[in-house]
């Protein structure tokens, strides 16, 4: 009971973001107040009186476009986890003043409908890479998979059913969010980090353990964006065979 909001978001969206594929996005062209490094350059690290993060560092000047990119697709996608998770917690700290097992059922089909129209138009203007971060995302802010919390709920076939669905539009249920391991899970927290400093986004503590300090100081600041770029280069190569 407690759970049916977030799996209504979560089992939903891939049906959302299975309706629009990638495009060719136009690529920024600002490549402004960013910091490159060569292989055999030293890492330094430049404080400001309001940051602690280092500039990104990057291979070469047009890696910055897909970064853009890719960060502009972090905004997209961060406000919705984020209010994913609030409503999730409003929802359950509701849910446990109430004594009854039917007016619980009511209360929760009234929010459900409430969330229906508050995320199903702008869930269906996202592209997979969105709902793939979006995914991510959920997890960072719940401390939870998708595939996790439908587990808890219904069975592991239908959880099973659920994550293969999802792997059919290349996103998973399974997908957990390690900004440590996984170089997109790095970015998207770089990204994060940066906008919260800033004020672009309004902070939400992550729910999992992880140490962003000692993780972008292991990494040099170095910024990968080689998939997106690899990405775009079969977009272009099949839009120009068409």
């Amino acid at each position: 009971m407690k759970k049916l909001l977030y799996i209504y978001i979560i089992v939903n969206s891939f049906t959302f973001f299975s309706q629009k594929k990638e495009v060719l996005d136009s690529l920024p062209k600002t490549l402004e107040d960013y910091v490159f490094v060569k292989p055999g350059d030293t890492l330094t690290v430049k404080f400001n009186e309001i940051t602690i993060l280092p500039k990104p560092k990057f291979r070469i000047s047009d890696d910055v476009r897909y970064y853009l990119w890719f960060r502009r697709k972090v905004f997209k996608a961060y406000p919705y986890a984020k209010l994913a998770s609030e409503r999730l917690d409003t929802l359950n700290a509701r849910l446990e003043r109430i004594p009854s097992k039917r007016k619980k059922r009511k209360y929760t089909n009234t929010i459900q409908k409430y969330i229906e129209g508050e995320f199903t138009d702008q869930m269906k203007k996202m592209t997979r890479t969105e709902g793939r971060i979006l995914i991510k995302l959920i997890h960072r802010q719940t401390g939870k998979t998708a595939f996790n919390n439908i587990r808890g709920l219904r069975s592991g076939w239908k959880a099973f059913w659920y994550n293969t669905t999802a792997n059919l539009f290349k996103l998973s249920l399974k997908d957990e969010y390690n900004p440590q391991l996984v170089n997109e899970d790095f970015l998207i927290e770089y990204i994060l980090q940066q906008a919260f400093q800033k004020d672009i986004l309004k902070k939400q503590s992550s729910k999992l353990n992880f140490d962003f300090q000692k993780i972008i100081i292991n990494k040099k600041a170095e910024i990968n964006v080689d998939e997106y770029r690899q990405m775009f280069a079969k977009l272009r190569k099949k839009k120009k065979n068409k």
